[in-house]
């Protein structure tokens, strides 16, 4: 039977910007209509709870949420998690390349949620007050190929204040011939600032490379900020 446009449905999935004016369905929509359709019983209603927990609970896994330190002495932070930890760390970047970039990378919605990020959003902000120098955060990155972890997980150890070199990081994964992999993981690194990439120099001791924020400027600044080169 056709629907008539006084239609409930129709009129809501037009007012929500469907063009072709039909509602969609997914998981969510169809735990809520379970919920709502059952009767008074209270075993029925228990059922339809549990249901819309445990797809709230799944829901969570399959999206990535971020917010925004507005003001840093480096420009904007951006930071970005899941449910295993962060993912992304931006500095200086807009929100929608942002956005985009996590969409492209991770092909999961994208959400900004204050809550869920206010963990690493308040750690920043205590990093930037000079209030902490070690981060307590949950890192994922399980998308990573196993060098790249072990190069990032290695470079989580270095101090604030203190810094290495390219080569001798690559003889601390035991790859003493690899300082130019290592530099090259590093300059993927995905969580700047956290993962303190900006802590390794060249054999030089020059501050090469570092993709964030406004690049090298960056990198010296915060050499600079946390004590390990001379202003």
């Amino acid at each position: 039977m056709k629907r008539n446009n006084n239609d409930p449905e129709k009129r809501i999935a037009v007012w929500l910007g469907d063009e072709k004016g039909r509602l969609e369905r997914d998981d969510l929509l169809d735990c809520l209509d379970a919920k709502y359709s059952v009767g008074p019983e209270r075993i029925a209603m228990d059922q339809a709870d549990t249901r819309l927990k445990e797809t709230m609970r799944e829901a969570k896994k399959k999206a990535i949420f971020y917010d925004i330190l507005t003001t840093s002495p480096v420009g904007q932070v951006l930071v970005a998690l899941n449910h295993q930890g962060i993912v992304a760390v931006e500095i200086g970047m807009s929100e929608e390349a942002f956005i985009d970039g996590l969409e492209r990378s991770f092909s999961v919605p994208v959400l900004r949620s204050q809550g869920a990020a206010a963990a690493a959003i308040k750690q920043l902000q205590e990093y930037f007050e000079r209030k902490r120098r070690v981060f307590d955060l949950p890192l994922s990155l399980s998308h990573l190929t196993q060098f790249q972890r072990s190069v990032l997980e290695a470079t989580v150890d270095i101090s604030s204040g203190t810094v290495t070199t390219y080569g001798e990081l690559a003889q601390r994964l035991g790859k003493s011939r690899a300082a130019r992999a290592v530099g090259q993981a590093l300059a993927r690194n995905p969580i700047p600032i956290l993962i303190p990439c900006h802590r390794v120099l060249g054999s030089d001791g020059a501050l090469h490379g570092y993709s964030g924020g406004e690049g090298i400027k960056t990198k010296e600044y915060l050499l600079k900020f946390e004590g390990a080169l001379s202003s």
